[in-house]
């Protein structure tokens, strides 16, 4: 698991452990509170009117009785934030062992989808391959030709790879954007705004829109 990923179902686990806590404090507390109250209004309730042991002796077994009431309700509250914390516990480690699933599935999805491209990529190629064999063992007599068939295998070449992706970065009559080309040289002219590209020095390229290389290009700069 990533270590940000164990870190955020930590702190989870840490918070909710920490409301549950919370939840067992404030229970206590409400439990202890209505204890008093009860035991208060009873005392106000119950205050015998002349100094006799027979009220002294209820009042004494009314607290009890509350008081037993209280740990009851106390503990009753307390099992079931026990069994909740249980099921909570039982829900992380199912979604820990999701996650890991997860993780192994889409890393041999990735793998098995990297290989297959690879291999559709290479398919492309080999017609390519197959006609640079011929050129290399044909007798080099007509300049002419070989020139030609030299320019067949590059526009050959350059269709398998836009068949696959790649698209060249636009630099004809466009202002420089330091998103696609790269300014490597600058010259002086009036006559045109600053960043207006005047020569592309190196194509650069694009791959399924993603830039994979900067196009270097000479700009103006008249400032």
């Amino acid at each position: 698991m990533p270590p940000f990923m164990k870190d955020e179902l930590k702190k989870k686990e840490e918070q909710r452990l920490d409301e549950m806590q919370r939840e067992i404090d404030e229970a206590t507390s409400s439990e202890n509170q209505n204890e008093n109250e009860v035991a208060n209004d009873t005392a106000d309730n119950n205050e015998p009117p002349t100094d006799t042991g027979f009220y002294a002796e209820t009042a004494d077994d009314d607290a009890a009785t509350v008081s037993f009431s209280a740990e009851g309700q106390f503990a009753a509250e307390a099992q079931r934030l026990s069994a909740k914390l249980q099921e909570t516990e039982s829900s992380l480690k199912r979604l820990r062992a999701d996650f890991e699933n997860y993780r192994r599935r889409t890393a041999k999805e990735k793998e098995e989808l990297s290989d297959f491209v690879a291999q559709g990529i290479l398919k492309d190629l080999l017609p390519l391959l197959d006609n640079f064999e011929r050129a290399m063992v044909a007798e080099q007599t007509d300049a002419m030709a070989f020139q030609k068939g030299i320019e067949m295998i590059f526009t050959q070449f350059a269709e398998i790879l836009k068949k696959n992706g790649l698209t060249q970065i636009d630099t004809t009559n466009v202002q420089f954007d330091p998103n696609f080309h790269q300014a490597v040289m600058r010259v002086e002219n009036p006559e045109l705004e600053d960043g207006t590209i005047v020569a592309e020095l190196q194509k650069g390229y694009m791959a399924k829109g993603r830039v994979i290389r900067p196009a270097m290009v000479q700009v103006v700069g008249n400032g």
